[in-house]
């Protein structure tokens, strides 16, 4: 999940982010106003069409906008395939890794405040990281003889940008991978169902738990050698948490989602809320089936912890707000939530000096950087910033036009679809004809 996340693979990640992030920054966008409603995203609409009508996918959401506090919102199909309740701009989607910009950020807010150092070693917050070790041979036995010391110490900018050596359950095979799911270090929850083994596991019961768990294991790789998908995001959840000294997810509430307006964004969805929450849905043989139904949905539940790197619920009109703010560098509506200079930061290419020449984030011989939890676009891809999620969802913002599009849907595994590698092309192409 966890974006794109728990059954994601990691090259398909790779396969399908870097044709989507040129295309949506690459064409040179108008600074025209569009007409008003889904004409204005006529390709959009068709693309909406044409998934949610041949039963690919119950429903669809989109919000877009580019220079407007407002998006053009296009919504189809129903909340389930069976409930005859229609999807709007405030239906609940489980947005998995694109919770992991939002982390991000919130990083890049401690870090404006002068509490954190974006070089800064996370044994200084976590002294457990102190003294890490590296397996020699990726993804081999957790034995001394495949293991040697970290070179340098895992900070924050290692975390933000999967390049701590971190692993991750949907990513690592064998022994290292075994060991994350007996030691209960599973960064999420997808279903109830545990005969599927990409949903096995039971996570600590804490973010302390945690973070203490991850130090305890070896890393994958080198710190600062190369990008790979990992739990970076959420063990900073748990930095967040030392250094403000109140829960994670309090934290995000009160300097994120609360300036920001963004009420249908939460790690729980309280039972009031359970007509707007969608079925999610796993693809299987062509097969949609139904995993996590809104009336029996894991999301009803506590949380083990709050799960910076893909435990939140959102709607597509919330996480439009949190792409405005970022295009807005930092404020949106007259309420400043980050300054200028921070989101010009967070959204920028922050890979380590010390990454390995073959090290980076690529797809399709282009190499990509990365910021504060999401992609960053170089090139003629120069502006793009944001992630996807596991079952199916997308949130990008073009920094340097103002193009910012959300996608909300729910199936997974999400590369069994190019939808997440069309949507941001055809937006692109919308644009550049308005």
């Amino acid at each position: 999940m966890q974006s794109d996340h728990l059954i994601s693979a990691r090259l398909s990640r790779r396969e399908f982010v870097g044709a989507a992030a040129l295309a949506a920054a690459s064409l040179g966008l108008p600074s025209l106003a569009f007409a008003q409603g889904a004409t204005r995203w006529p390709g959009v609409s068709r693309l909406i069409d044409s998934y949610v009508g041949e039963g690919k996918v119950a429903n669809m959401v989109a919000a877009i906008g580019m220079g407007t506090p407002e998006p053009d919102i296009i919504a189809r199909g129903n909340t389930s395939f069976t409930s005859g309740t229609a999807v709007d701009a405030d239906t609940l989607y489980r947005i998995y890794s694109m919770t992991k910009p939002i982390t991000g950020m919130a990083v890049m807010l401690w870090i404006e405040e002068g509490w954190l150092e974006l070089d800064q070693p996370i044994a200084d917050i976590i002294p457990g990281f102190a003294n890490m070790q590296v397996q020699k041979v990726y993804d081999g036995a957790i034995t001394a003889d495949n293991l040697e010391p970290a070179v340098r110490p895992v900070t924050v900018r290692h975390c933000l940008t999967h390049t701590a050596g971190l692993g991750y359950g949907i990513v690592q095979q064998g022994p290292i991978a075994e060991a994350y799911t007996a030691a209960g270090l599973v960064p999420g929850a997808v279903t109830r169902l545990q005969n599927v083994a990409a949903f096995r596991g039971t996570p600590v019961g804490s973010l302390r738990a945690f973070a203490e768990g991850l130090a305890e294991l070896p890393l994958v790789h080198q710190p600062g050698t190369r990008w790979s998908y990992s739990v970076g995001l959420d063990l900073l959840g748990r930095v967040i948490e030392v250094v403000s000294g109140q829960p994670f997810d309090r934290f995000l509430r009160e300097r994120f989602f609360d300036p920001l307006g963004m009420a249908s964004t939460m790690f729980r969805v309280p039972q009031s809320q359970v007509p707007r929450l969608t079925t999610n849905y796993f693809l299987l043989n062509g097969m949609l089936l139904p995993i996590d139904l809104p009336e029996s949905s894991v999301y009803l539940d506590e949380p083990a912890f709050p799960f910076g790197g893909a435990g939140l619920v959102s709607s597509a009109r919330d996480y439009d707000r949190f792409l405005a703010m970022l295009a807005g560098r930092g404020e949106l509506d007259g309420v400043r939530v980050l300054d200028r200079e921070s989101v010009d930061l967070g959204t920028s290419d922050l890979f380590p000096d010390t990454l390995a020449p073959d090290g980076g984030f690529a797809s399709g011989g282009r190499e990509f950087g990365y910021g504060a939890g999401g992609l960053v676009g170089r090139g003629d891809a120069a502006g793009l910033f944001g992630w996807f999620g596991a079952a199916g969802t997308a949130g990008l913002v073009n920094m340097r036009q103002g193009l910012r599009h959300t996608l909300m849907t729910q199936y997974m595994p999400a590369q069994e679809y190019s939808l997440q590698n069309d949507f941001p092309l055809v937006v692109a192409a919308d644009a550049a004809r308005a």
